[in-house]
């Protein structure tokens, strides 16, 4: 599964990931590999990710910004 990170300024991450857990606005959800397509707002917290390459978890803290998932890439903007 891909996962592109980005913000106005700059691309934070872009790679391949086993899992990322986000803050959504209606709860924090988890994506895992083969997951339906959705698009969802995201709240003050951190995105959690692990790194495909080198099985670490890695986290980005956010104060918002939307995310879309679908056909394994999870789009993530934010601010």
């Amino acid at each position: 599964m891909i996962l592109k990170i980005i913000s106005a300024e700059d691309i934070v991450f872009q790679g391949e990931v086993k899992v990322v857990h986000l803050p959504g606005t209606l709860g924090a959800f988890t994506v895992l590999p083969g997951h339906a397509s959705l698009i969802s707002t995201l709240t003050p917290g951190d995105i959690r990710y692990t790194a495909a390459a080198d099985g670490e978890e890695h986290k980005v803290a956010v104060e918002g910004g939307i995310v879309d998932v679908d056909s394994n890439i999870v789009s993530v903007c934010i601010y």
